[in-house]
């Protein structure tokens, strides 16, 4: 017998939901980027089924799934009651930002909408890795606050050396820039756990 997942939340095709989850959500939809390719949404995600349950899962040691699924009114209302469905691929963000964390060597605090944004947010006007739970946009590392052009930059320069792939937005203002925080992101990284249906791999 296999090992089982370590992770104790129930995974979800989205396919199932109802439909005005399913509006916010958008599960396994192609959504167009501003460069005209076709991205796939995410199908899979863990069902978190209140705030209590987002405040005890730990994804990592330093990182729970409270601090990457905070958003604020601009969420769309499915998406931020509860149950609540996000993308099974925010273990693989909790994990890099763990080893950034661990590098860095003091807490990393990510910004409210700065983690697990639904394609119903206001602010996902185009696809973004939010959306796909593998973005995050860092606000604090320890007692520095990213209010600066050096800061950001040192510190993204650390992130890219320690995670090898990762995309970061370039200090700046306007699309495509941050001045704010430090954003990486992972790419359109979709996850189909071992406990989804083998025909899962073909859309409904």
């Amino acid at each position: 017998m296999g090992l089982q997942p370590s992770l104790a939340l129930a995974v979800i095709d989205g396919l199932t939901l109802d439909d005005e989850r399913r509006a916010a959500l958008r599960p396994g939809e192609m959504m167009p980027d501003p460069e005209g390719h076709e991205r796939r949404l995410p199908r899979f995600f863990y069902r978190v089924d209140s705030w209590d349950q987002a405040l005890e899962t730990q994804l990592t040691p330093h990182f729970g799934l409270w601090e990457l699924i905070d958003v604020d009114f601009r969420e769309a209302v499915a998406a931020r009651t509860y149950p609540r469905y996000v993308p099974c691929a925010i273990t693989l963000l909790a994990a890099h930002l763990e080893i950034f964390r661990v590098h860095v060597g003091a807490p990393v605090r990510v910004a409210a909408n700065g983690g697990y944004r639904s394609p119903g947010h206001a602010h996902s006007t185009t696809p973004s890795p939010h959306s796909w739970g593998v973005a995050a946009d860092i606000y604090r590392i320890g007692g520095d606050l990213m209010d600066s052009k050096e800061r950001i930059e040192r510190y993204i320069e650390t992130a890219r050396t320690v995670l090898p792939g990762i995309w970061t937005r370039p200090f700046g203002e306007g699309p495509g820039f941050a001045f704010d925080h430090v954003h990486i992101d992972l790419g359109f990284v979709e996850v189909q756990p071992h406990e989804t249906a083998a025909d899962a791999d073909t859309q409904s």
